[in-house]
């Protein structure tokens, strides 16, 4: 089982208080889960011995094994595991829409965390990882590299965005995704952390730009961070609020009640939506809701992974 960690929700309050660095909280929040959850679909010739196959005509002789060969008179060749069995693309959602709420950025905070615990996780899998933040365009990329040193900069890096901006940064996710799609050569996992609110691109556009990471082989899970409390279930107080597009900076003063009943019914049309097509592609589709306990739902999401294995 995943640690807690100040009883995180993430109780961002506590964190602060604490000054837990993201290295410290991410390896907290893997301690105790096993690793080495699983072996390489692929075969190399440079780590781990892993069995004897009968000799094909035609193949290079480097990796016959003259001692079975002396000893049967038959031709087997070695063949031997990959350590680094998977490489991983985090995509992390920078908009300004997942600095929401203003009060305490939980959307992007969960995020953050989220990017840092599994960096470590595949780290000590011996995997490659890397991370790229992006909001209507690639903001930031690191390579895919499985060293110490190199998750030591991710976490420089996610720290980093954690830090407040006065800039508006807007949300094109269809566009980020056929640019990284584009430039992933090797069959990947690909991580997303996002509100997955499509912007101007629109729904159709973002089915789109995931079936592009599909069709590329690539496995694809997606993180869908949200606040249901008030962006799905709405739960506002019915007196006036003034509500701020942190994305645009419009403001709208309404009742809530004006707008209730439409609203809830859209979020969750359109969540229901992302759930169902996600299905129909093969990708992993993990509600998020940053008002629930943080080792809850990616505690949940490790030992289904595992049983999967």
């Amino acid at each position: 089982m995943l640690s807690s960690i100040a009883n995180m929700k993430l109780d961002l309050k506590a964190v602060k208080e604490q000054q837990l660095s993201i290295d410290f909280l991410a390896k907290k929040l893997v301690e105790g889960f096993i690793t080495g959850l699983h072996r390489s679909p692929y075969h190399g010739f440079s780590v781990e011995f892993a069995e004897h196959r009968l000799y094909n005509t035609g193949e290079s002789t480097r990796h016959i094994d003259w001692k079975v060969f002396a000893k049967t008179d038959r031709l087997y060749t070695k063949r031997y595991e990959e350590e680094t069995n998977l490489r991983c693309h985090i995509l992390l959602d920078t908009s300004s829409s997942m600095r929401y709420p203003a009060a305490t950025q939980a959307k992007l905070h969960f995020a953050v965390y989220a990017s840092a615990a599994l960096s470590w996780l595949l780290h000590r899998q011996r995997d490659a990882v890397g991370i790229t933040a992006f909001a209507d365009r690639i903001l930031e990329q690191t390579p895919v590299k499985s060293t110490r040193s190199h998750v030591q900069k991710l976490f420089v890096m996610l720290e980093k965005w954690l830090q407040p901006v006065k800039e508006h940064y807007a949300t094109d996710i269809p566009a980020v995704l056929h640019e990284i799609a584009n430039t992933i050569h090797k069959r990947s996992l690909v991580v997303i952390f996002s509100d997955m609110f499509a912007g101007p691109s629109g729904h159709d556009e973002l089915l789109t730009a995931l079936m592009h990471l599909r069709h590329n082989k690539h496995e694809v899970i997606v993180f869908h961070v949200m606040d249901h409390h008030t962006e799905v279930d709405f739960a506002f107080d019915n007196r006036p609020h003034l509500f701020v597009d942190l994305e645009t900076g419009e403001r709208v003063k309404l009742r809530p009640d004006e707008i209730r009943q439409n609203l809830i019914a859209s979020a969750r049309q359109n969540l229901a939506y992302l759930r169902n097509k996600c299905g129909q592609l093969g990708i992993d589709f993990v509600e998020a809701d940053v008002a629930e306990d943080f080792n809850h739902i990616f505690n949940a999401f490790l030992i289904k992974r595992a049983k999967m294995r």
